[in-house]
C-alpha cells in the first residue's frame, strides 16, 4: 500500500499530459521503432548513467507517448520525474526571470532524476528562451537524465535556435552518449482517421 501510494505521488508530481504507458503503445503499427530497445530503456539504466534519450520524428508518430511511457516507468521505480513542453519550460523560466527567481527554479528542475522536454522544435524560440533551454539541458549533461522529443532533424535545429553557436553547443550536449530513436514520418493518428473513414 505504501509503495502504491509513493508511485501515485510520483505520477502526480510528474505532471504528465496523459497517462500513457509503454504497454499500451502499439509497436506493431510502428515498425521503425525498436521495441526491444525502448523496453530496455524502461528498465531505467539510462537514468542511472545520466544519459539523454531523443525521439525524432514527424507529428503523430508516437514520440510523446513513448516519452510519457518512459516517465511512467521511472515513476514506478519511485524516481522523481517531471514532464513539460519546451514552450512551457521556457515560459516558466522567463516568468521566473521577471521575479528574480531563476536560480531557485533552476535548482528545482535539477532535483528531478528525469525530465522529459516535449515538442522541441515546434516553435522558434527567442534568444532568451533558447538560452534558458540550453541552461537546463547543459546543467543536466552527464549529471542527470533527460528525454527530448523533436519533429526536426538535428540539421534543422538552427531554424528554432537563432544563435548558431548556442545551437551547436546544445546539440553537442543533447547527443553526447544519447539514445537516439527515430519514430518515422507516417502519422499513426492520420492513418487511424483514414481507416475510420473507410469503415464508415
Amino acid at each position: 500500500e505504501r509503495d502504491r501510494h509513493a508511485i501515485q505521488n510520483r505520477l502526480r508530481d510528474a505532471q504528465l499530459p496523459r497517462m500513457k504507458t509503454l504497454e499500451a503503445f502499439d509497436f506493431g503499427q510502428a515498425s521503425r521503432i525498436p521495441s526491444a530497445r525502448v523496453r530496455e530503456l524502461a528498465e531505467g539504466g539510462y537514468i542511472d548513467r545520466s544519459e539523454p534519450v531523443v525521439f525524432i520524428g514527424e507529428c503523430g508518430t508516437g514520440k510523446t507517448h513513448l516519452a510519457t511511457g518512459l516517465c511512467v516507468a521511472a515513476c514506478r521505480q519511485k524516481r522523481r520525474v517531471r514532464f513539460t513542453t519546451a514552450a512551457a519550460l521556457v515560459n516558466e523560466l522567463v516568468e521566473a526571470k521577471q521575479n528574480n527567481q531563476v536560480r531557485r527554479l533552476m535548482a528545482r528542475w535539477q532535483r528531478y532524476e528525469l525530465i522529459a522536454v516535449d515538442e522541441v522544435g515546434y516553435v522558434p524560440l527567442a534568444d532568451i528562451g533558447a538560452e534558458f533551454l540550453f541552461q537546463v539541458i547543459s546543467e543536466r549533461a552527464e549529471r542527470a537524465a533527460i528525454v527530448v522529443t523533436t519533429n526536426l532533424p538535428f540539421s534543422e535545429w538552427t531554424t528554432v535556435f537563432p544563435n548558431p553557436r548556442l545551437c551547436k553547443a546544445l546539440l553537442d550536449r543533447i547527443t553526447d552518449r544519447a539514445h537516439i530513436i527515430e519514430t518515422g514520418t507516417e502519422s499513426f493518428r492520420f492513418r487511424r482517421t483514414v481507416e475510420r473513414r473507410k469503415k464508415s
